[in-house]
């Protein structure tokens, strides 16, 4: 059974509103789950997971400080993460406010780590973007995310 963190922050909810649609989705799986508040995150925890759905807001086209912090700790951990499963949603304000750069930044701190990121074809093909409060659009994203990144991390893990 694959453990699962899902980790975000959120200042509007409405990041929170996505990584709670995931998490629920998550629910139907046979796998263990954690939806954490970042700042709420026990750091010794996060080499104990399989994968990795991290959220945050767009802020000035990347990520929060928040959550590059806990890429900033996860440093402890180098190539103790390699293998595992990643994955990122983003809440942005606005069409072309950066919300895609958002998502690709924290894939980018994953792959450095030597996590397994894949691509989507079916939704948008970094993760999932909402535009404010996220709408159906965006939470139909979540949940496939959340359906497809359990599928990986139960592929790889055998």
């Amino acid at each position: 059974m694959p453990k699962i963190l899902v980790i975000y922050f959120s200042k509007t909810n409405h990041t929170k509103k996505m990584a709670e649609e995931i998490y629920d989705e998550l629910k139907n799986c046979d796998a263990k789950i954690d939806l954490v508040d970042v700042s709420n995150l026990d750091y010794d925890s996060i080499p104990s997971y399989d994968a990795y759905i991290i959220g945050s807001p767009n802020y000035f086209g990347t990520m929060a400080a928040e959550i590059k912090l806990f890429f900033d700790k996860s440093v402890r951990y180098f190539k103790k993460l390699e293998g595992k499963v990643a994955a990122a949603f983003t809440s942005a304000g606005m069409i072309g406010g950066g919300g895609d750069a958002v998502v690709l930044d924290i894939l980018k701190a994953c792959l450095v780590h030597g996590m397994v990121v894949k691509g989507e074809t079916r939704i948008g093909h970094f993760g999932p973007v909402a535009i404010g409060d996220p709408d159906e659009r965006a939470l139909k994203e979540c949940r496939f995310l959340a359906k497809d990144i359990y599928e990986l991390t139960q592929k790889l893990n055998g």
